[in-house]
Formats: structure tokens, C-alpha cells, sequence
């Protein structure tokens, strides 16, 4: 015998089937909606350097006017952005200069590949053999005096090993400001890093800087080495007390550059990632 089968019932099945999967197409677009959004909010690292010129960033080179490139100094070939100091004779002379980056920073994780080459320019000082610098938080370049040698700002110090030595790479060094490590205020211009890492040779080697909200970190390749917080302007120095606004001397954001101390550097793949 056949099975009737009521035509009614049929119609409510297939409503019901249509219903839900067009309840589980929306639930998905919902998802997919909320994923998208999620990726497009989430911080992303931003290139600060072209690769191919140095569009973006202003020279300071003390006893030079700034945006002077004294004996082209900084330079650009095959996408590394060099420091070099043949046009300098045979007398450094203290000349301490920097490259810095247009924009101000605030909250942000900044890293670059670097590695040391070369000799050291003559009459460089004995401390310049394989030593630079990764200068943050630093004052604007253009309230830079013309023969001011160093910034007021936080300095991540590159040190390359001479092949023997241990110079770990990684120090906190500040100009005229203060911050605390382990819950004490520092008392020396440079505090070594807890983790120590010395490189050889002229290898490349990555570095990040990590600043949010007054907690800044240095990573070495990867590895963090070291962790200070609560970065203040020092009153006692006559440049820095005049970046104290309305009283309160908290370092909270800064100008990035790279120095030029004496030895030949390379820098590649300098990118900034915005918190």
C-alpha cells in the first residue's frame, strides 16, 4: 500500500530547512563580520624607511644647520641605509650626529636590523670602536642647538663584539632624563641590560624597542633583555626641564633616530608598529 503523505507537513519541513540555513549564513557573516574587524584594529608594522633615499628623516649633525648631510654622512644604496665618515678627515672632532625620523611617537614597538662594519673614524673617541645607537622619546630635531651633541632622550646602545670581548649589547643610556629598573631610580647615564647578548663580526642583528604607557622593554633577536619604566625629564638639566608642560616632567612621547658616533653602521628593515 502506498504512504500518503500530507502535503501541508511537506511545506513546514521545508520552511524549517530554509529557515535554518539561512540562520547559519547569517550567524556566519556575523562571524565573519567580527573577524574583519578584529584584523583591521589590530596594531601592524608600518616601514619608516623607503629603501631607497632618505625621505622621511632630517640630519643633525652638530656645528651644521639641520637637514645638512655634512660629507653625505648618511646614505642610501642597495636598500641599507649607511653611516660612513670618509669625508671627515682625520679628526672626528666630537661630531655626534643623528638621523631622525619626521613623526612623534607615543605607544609603539620599533624594529630595526643593524650591523656594525669597518673601522672606526679617526680621532673618534676610544668608547666609539663598534658603539651606536637607536636614540627614542628624544626632543624634536628642530629645538636641537647647533652645537649640541646628543639629544635629550632614551638611547638603546649598540655595542658589536671585537671577536673576543664580551660588550653586551642593549644598555639604557639617558640624556637628561630619569627612569626607574627594579623599582629604583637610575644613578649612572647607562644601566646594562639583565640579559647579556655580545655579537660578533659584522652579522645582522634585530632589535625592538617596545614603549607603552611609561613600561619600555629592549629585545635582542627576539629575547627581551631588559625592562625600565617611568621615564621623567630631569629638572637639573637646563634643556630637558624646558620640555616639562604644565609641570608634569613624564616623558610620555618622542622623536626616533639613528646615531652616527664614530664607526661605520648599516641599518635595514626599520619598521614601526603603532599601539
Amino acid at each position: 500500500m502506498k504512504r500518503l503523505i500530507c502535503i501541508p507537513a511537506i511545506v513546514a519541513i521545508l520552511l524549517l530547512t530554509s529557515y535554518s540555513c539561512g540562520n547559519k549564513k547569517a550567524r556566519k557573516n556575523t562571524a565573519q563580520t567580527t573577524e574583519q574587524a578584529a584584523v583591521s584594529t589590530e596594531p601592524k608594522w608600518t616601514s619608516i624607511f623607503n629603501g631607497n633615499d632618505l625621505t622621511g628623516w632630517t640630519i643633525k649633525i652638530p656645528g651644521h644647520e639641520l637637514g645638512e648631510n655634512f660629507g653625505n654622512t648618511f646614505r642610501v644604496s642597495d636598500s641599507i641605509l649607511s653611516i660612513r665618515y670618509g669625508a671627515y678627515g682625520n679628526n672626528f672632532n666630537e661630531r655626534f650626529g643623528a638621523l631622525y625620523y619626521k613623526e612623534e611617537f607615543t605607544n609603539y614597538r620599533l624594529k630595526v636590523e643593524y650591523r656594525f662594519v669597518g673601522e672606526t673614524a679617526p680621532g673618534g673617541p676610544e668608547w666609539g670602536y663598534r658603539d651606536s645607537g637607536v636614540q627614542y622619546q628624544s626632543q624634536p630635531p628642530a629645538t636641537i642647538q647647533l652645537d649640541q651633541q646628543f639629544p635629550i632622550c632614551l638611547e638603546y646602545n649598540l655595542l658589536g663584539g671585537n671577536g673576543t670581548d664580551e660588550r653586551p649589547v642593549g644598555d639604557i643610556c639617558a640624556n637628561g632624563i630619569l627612569f626607574q629598573i627594579d623599582g629604583q631610580q637610575n644613578t649612572t647615564y647607562c644601566t646594562p641590560p639583565t640579559v647579556e647578548r655580545t655579537f660578533h663580526g659584522d652579522q645582522w642583528v634585530t632589535l625592538e624597542i617596545d614603549v607603552k604607557d611609561g613600561v619600555i622593554s629592549h629585545f635582542i633577536n627576539g629575547e627581551k633583555i631588559l625592562t625600565y619604566t617611568n621615564p621623567v625629564y630631569d629638572p637639573s638639566n637646563e634643556i630637558a626641564k624646558t620640555l616639562i608642560k604644565n609641570g608634569d616632567p613624564a616623558v610620555k612621547s618622542g622623536y626616533i633616530s639613528l646615531q652616527s658616533n664614530s664607526h661605520p653602521i648599516d641599518f635595514r628593515k626599520i619598521e614601526i608598529m603603532r599601539y
